[in-house]
């Protein structure tokens, strides 16, 4: 009976273990193709055509009432002739963001703007819902699309459009920008995440010939790539990966510009912070579902294109694994279980460090700053395992959910509030209080450690209680701000 247990609980901890370390390897993978595109010499930027083409850029926007103004400011300073520029305002807002809208538009088409104010009378598909609607109505051979948290700069398509003289190419992606990274350690986090992500995985799987993404805003389309793809489907949470790998299979190529910047607001609340992980997460294993067998039946992909766009789509899945892992740390000190497994842990670590490392330095940071930086971002991702866990195993078990926005608010500076923001939480989620259970289960983690004398786990644990602490503190504290 006792040997039974031991291997169940031994035989799933390993798998996520392994899991975790072929998931590692892919990265590692990932930062070798990144330094080898670093290493060559730099193609001359195409030049824009003589012939410059209509361009349609959409803007998808639901109840954005504090950024909704600078973001149409924003694309209405591109440098681009009047009228080869239509903007599109996607609205399906239901508070007074409809009027500061009408508005806006009113006062750009009074100065000679070809910008539309669309409506529906219904979400239906939410975002993609809105951008397939857009796209019926829209006269431009290109689309760019941005979020109501982005500020495009103005030299956005002089920059993008030139590499679409390659008739193959079909979205032109950039990189994304924090324009309020320094506001908490939060947002830090965030950009820390994102940068790494940006950096190194975008450009490591673009140099390789495999599989990206276009990340749902900064970036610019080909109107019949989306046409020729299947269009915009509202299945999935992340409609822009599932078009992605649509079009790719079609042929299509991406681009990735990591020179061209395009900032955006990170969320500052950790309601938000989880709003946009549930949806990243759940979105990402529904396109699993949907994607992963097709890009492993397709004869023309090359077996290291269908490694990685694997680990790409199931990059949501380390949550489970991650999970896995902690819950069952506690039951191996108890049963007195073998610690071999600590190898590939400790060299997934080490890879992982590699990676994060690799994109934290290309951003200006230095090794002391990474010492900190990297455990504590290590320690908020552990925390984020259970709510992010819930998600992915909702995306693979087919239980679908409305794609909920996350809020924007305008802060940008340390002294900017949101405390009276009209979108913040209000209600504390049954599942925080999960969050806090946690904290006092790898407590319990700690004692038995040092009670038995088995300090091997004793760091992970003490990252644990932390991680968990953290975000089940800030989960409380921002959802119990009064209006």
């Amino acid at each position: 009976m006792f040997e039974a247990l031991q291997y169940l609980v031994l035989v799933p901890y390993l798998l996520a273990i392994l899991f975790i370390f072929a998931y590692s390897v892919s990265q590692v993978g990932l930062v070798v193709a990144y330094w080898r595109k670093k290493k060559e010499v730099a193609q001359p930027v195409p030049a824009l055509p003589a012939k410059l083409p209509v361009v349609t850029v959409q803007l998808p926007v639901y109840n954005e009432r504090y950024v909704i103004e600078r973001l149409i400011d924003a694309v209405a300073a591109f440098k681009y002739p009047q009228e080869l520029l239509e903007i599109q305002l996607l609205d399906d807002s239901t508070d007074d963001t409809v009027e500061i809208i009408a508005r806006q538009v009113a006062h750009y088409r009074a100065q000679g703007y070809n910008m539309h104010h669309i409506r529906r009378s219904d979400r239906t598909g939410f975002k993609a819902g809105a951008l397939a609607h857009g796209l019926t109505l829209a006269r431009g051979e290109f689309v760019a699309i941005f979020d109501a948290d982005f500020v495009p700069l103005p030299e956005f398509l002089q920059k993008t459009l030139p590499y679409f003289t390659d008739p193959k190419v079909g979205v032109v992606q950039t990189r994304w920008g924090h324009l309020n990274e320094d506001y908490s350690l939060i947002t830090r986090m965030q950009a820390f995440g994102l940068d790494a992500h940006f950096t190194i995985e975008q450009v490591g799987r673009n140099a390789g010939g495999h599989f990206i993404n276009f990340n749902g805003t900064a970036g610019i389309w080909r109107k019949a790539t989306i046409t020729d793809a299947g269009g915009w489907s509202a299945d999935t949470l992340t409609e822009d990966l599932d078009l992605s790998y649509r079009a790719q299979q079609r042929g299509w190529r991406f681009v990735y510009l990591e020179g061209l910047v395009s900032p955006a607001e990170l969320p500052v609340t950790m309601p938000a912070v989880k709003s946009q992980q549930y949806r990243w997460t759940k979105g990402a294993a529904e396109c699993t579902r949907k994607n992963l067998p097709a890009v492993w039946k397709d004869p023309a992909l090359s077996f290291s294109t269908k490694w990685y766009a694997s680990f790409h789509l199931l990059n949501s899945s380390i949550f489970i694994a991650t999970l896995a892992t902690a819950l069952l740390s506690v039951p191996m000190l108890a049963l007195r279980l073998g610690w071999g497994w600590l190898t590939f842990f400790q060299a997934s670590l080490i890879i992982m460090g590699i990676f994060y490392w690799t994109a934290f330095r290309r951003r200006g940071g230095t090794f002391g700053e990474f010492v900190v930086t990297f455990p504590t971002f290590l320690a908020i991702m552990l925390g984020l395992s259970l709510h992010n866990a819930v998600a992915v195993t909702e995306g693979y078990l087919g239980r679908k959910t409305p794609f909920i926005r996350t809020p924007k608010f305008n802060v940008k500076q340390r002294s900017d509030r949101w405390q009276s923001n009209a979108y913040n939480a209000r209600k504390i989620p049954p599942l925080t209080w999960v969050e806090w259970g946690l904290v006092l289960y790898f407590l319990g983690g700690l004692v038995l450690g040092i009670a038995t004398q088995n300090y091997s786990a004793l760091g992970f644990h003490l990252v644990l209680v932390l991680g968990f602490g953290f975000i089940a503190y800030y989960s409380v504290r921002h959802s119990r701000i009064k209006a």
